[in-house]
């Protein structure tokens, strides 16, 4: 799971890793706020970078990947709108950023995004064409943006004892240690190499599958006639495995099943995978109070965040912003 601070960070370090070669489309504008064009090389290049960035993150999660990239298209036209608004704000108010916070954020880039290795960052930022100098111009606007963020995100009462506990209810699965499940699968591949074979046909093929086998088909022997993995000759049965074992993407949904239970179609990078929960053997829980301070952290910054978004929606409408 991606923390809070991860999340803020990701529109933060986007813009950071933009790259400095010429485009060879056309520059047109996307939106204007006071006046100050955003170009659509902004946005591909904000896009990109973000990209970079989440792959790095969740390269063992295609599942995730995939859904914090559509979030990104979406999202980065307005990113870049409320970038324009918070550094706008910023001036008014005659704020200054003195260089070891940059320093610092540069630091935290380089802990959580390349978990430490600076060296990996440096070849990383090497690869887009951006100078240092220009990296860390980049990097005191996204500062601005959190120092701004953090200046609005307003006072709000602690968390109840009642909301940590449905909070940790909520949560409990992602926390629980020594799961063990065992799975039965359907491997469809995107790619056959045979003549007229695409992956949408192949997908076709997939989702009928899943509704035959959804009205009460027998997995198994779909599973030995069509599945192309390891494991098609044994109906697609696997032995038990621990959760911490097995692709992300699989075990978090057979994890949401109940037995007997099948899952929509995964999408990963080279197949469709279908699969079964034949059984769960539940680990261990931690106890409520030792999750309490960490409960109390991330309720406190999902409130923080609620009163941001509320500040944001009312400070857009005093700046004149334009969409084309």
């Amino acid at each position: 799971m991606i923390s809070m601070r991860t999340c803020l960070l990701l529109p933060l370090v986007a813009a950071a890793f933009s790259s400095a070669a010429a485009q060879s489309y056309t520059n047109r504008i996307i939106a204007v706020v006071d006046g100050n064009p955003i170009m659509s090389s902004e946005v591909q290049d904000t896009i990109k970078a973000q990209e970079q960035i989440v792959r790095y993150q969740l390269a063992n999660e295609p599942a995730r990947l995939n859904k914090e990239l559509a979030a990104i298209r979406a999202s980065a036209v307005e990113t870049l709108i409320d970038r324009e608004i918070l550094l706008a704000e910023f001036r008014k108010i005659g704020g200054v950023i003195k260089p070891m916070y940059v320093d610092d954020d540069i630091n935290t880039i380089i802990r959580e995004s390349f978990k430490g290795n600076r060296d990996a960052f440096v070849d990383e930022l090497g690869k887009t064409g951006m100078s240092v100098k220009k990296f860390r111009e980049m990097r005191e606007k996204m500062v601005i943006m959190n120092v701004m963020r953090a200046r609005n995100s307003g006072e709000h009462p602690p968390a109840t004892p009642r909301e940590v506990q449905d909070f940790y209810d909520k949560n409990v699965d992602k926390w629980r240690e020594g799961d063990q499940i065992k799975i039965s699968t359907i491997t469809i591949p995107k790619f056959t190499g045979e003549v007229g074979s695409t992956p949408e046909k192949q997908f076709k093929l997939a989702q009928d599958l899943r509704n035959k086998i959804a009205s009460g088909g027998d997995f198994a022997a779909a599973a030995k006639s069509y599945s192309q993995d390891s494991h098609a000759e044994t109906g697609g049965s696997w032995d038990w495995m621990a959760k911490t074992d097995l692709m992300p993407a699989i075990s978090n949904a057979a994890m949401e099943l109940k037995t007997g239970g099948i899952s929509q179609i995964i999408d990963q990078e080279s197949n469709y995978i279908i699969v079964a929960c034949d059984a769960k053997k539940l680990g261990i829980a931690p106890d409520l109070a030792k999750m309490r301070p960490e409960i109390e952290k991330m309720l406190n910054q999902e409130k923080s965040k609620a009163n941001i978004d509320k500040w944001m929606e009312s400070v857009r409408k005093k700046h004149v912003i334009k969409r084309f």
